[in-house]
């Protein structure tokens, strides 16, 4: 259940007759509500071990995505990061794609992407395939009539490879999962992300361990392995935990910290909702919402500038020089602006409920 599936919940409720078509399913990891509506995974994700596998996979998306016979209807929804928006909608119906951002493997985060694990051993292989997805990715960006982009961020990339303006609508942040803890904050600093390159965990855990402040990463993914190995003494992997997990996760930690470019953003959000200060890259979705010092409002975080250990580290130094500008109370009213029930509004309206 990460951003993505978030919104997917959302649309759930405002069509729950309607039928979901997933490349990969892996039942009992989504929500109740996700799971009792009717889905239908394509053929490439029947495949004996599908889930596990399914980045070796991606070369196959292309054709697996156009194989969906959608049953006539009058709206189509992509809800896309890689290659949704490419799915044929039948004849007459509107397709909107709800757009997380242009399909990161080939345009923007491909150099993350082959400097990690097995991508960095196969690179000579990978770079032909990726640049075949390119074309492909480009060539059908006209199948949705409209784009919804999830930031001012995507937006602008949405427009650069595809050619095509997108209005935006920002993805929920369910405040109501978050409470602020206790003032003043002892706990340690905190992640949650999905461990895959273009998140520079790595960073993080470097910077950590060169300053000695502790810090509790939470999530699981392909990178898993290698930043465990980077961890030794104040950094450390809690793997996949619960939602009252992250939220306890959350409302402890000294400050939230991002350290990859991310394409909105929710979890530095779910954070503000706790009441917890943002450390984050000054690039992509923290910068429309991480309040810096210095401005009309109240601050919600720093930013900084350059993605490397130095910045990093020199960042967490001025957040404890300045923590007492931090106002829990201010932080979690900036989190109120993205809350579920706006983008249940915004969303229905973008898509004409």
């Amino acid at each position: 259940m990460r951003g993505g599936e978030r919104c997917l919940e959302v649309l759930c409720d405002l069509v729950p007759g309607a039928t979901i078509h997933t490349l990969f399913f892996a039942r009992g990891r989504l929500s109740p509500r996700i799971e009792g509506m009717r889905i239908r995974v394509a053929s490439i994700g029947r495949i004996p071990g599908a889930t596990r596998i399914r980045r070796w996979l991606l070369p196959f998306y292309p054709r697996a995505i156009e194989s969906i016979r959608i049953a006539p209807c009058d709206l189509v929804v992509s809800l896309s990061h890689c290659v949704a928006k490419s799915a044929i909608a039948p004849p007459g119906a509107s397709h909107v794609c709800y757009c997380f951002t242009p399909m990161r493997y080939v345009w923007d985060e491909r150099d993350a992407y082959l400097r990690g694990g097995a991508a960095r051993r196969l690179r000579a292989i990978a770079r032909p395939v990726l640049d075949r997805l390119a074309r492909w990715d480009r060539e059908t960006a006209r199948r949705p009539a409209r784009y919804i982009a999830i930031s001012r961020t995507v937006a602008g990339r949405i427009r650069r490879r595809y050619g095509i303006e997108s209005e935006v609508v920002y993805p929920p942040v369910d405040c109501s999962r978050f409470r602020p803890g206790p003032t003043p904050r002892r706990g340690p600093y905190a992640i949650v992300a999905a461990l895959v390159p273009y998140k520079r965990i790595d960073l993080a855990i470097e910077a950590f361990e060169r300053i000695g402040r502790p810090l509790r990463i939470a999530g699981e993914g392909p990178e898993a392995g290698r930043l465990r190995r980077l961890a030794r003494r104040h950094a450390r992997l809690l793997g996949p935990i619960s939602d009252r997990e992250v939220a306890a996760l959350l409302s402890e930690a000294r400050a939230f910290v991002m350290p990859g470019e991310e394409d909105f953003g929710i979890a530095p959000l779910e954070a503000m909702a706790s009441g917890t200060p943002v450390i984050a890259l000054g690039r992509g979705g923290a910068t429309e919402t991480v309040i810096p010092p210095g401005g009309p409002e109240p601050p919600t975080g720093l930013l900084f500038d350059s993605q490397d250990v130095e910045s990093l580290a020199r960042a967490i130094l001025e957040f404890e020089r300045t923590e007492r500008v931090f106002s829990p109370e201010a932080i979690r009213r900036r989190a109120e602006r993205f809350d579920l029930p706006r983008f249940r509004n915004e969303f229905a309206a973008a898509l004409g409920l």
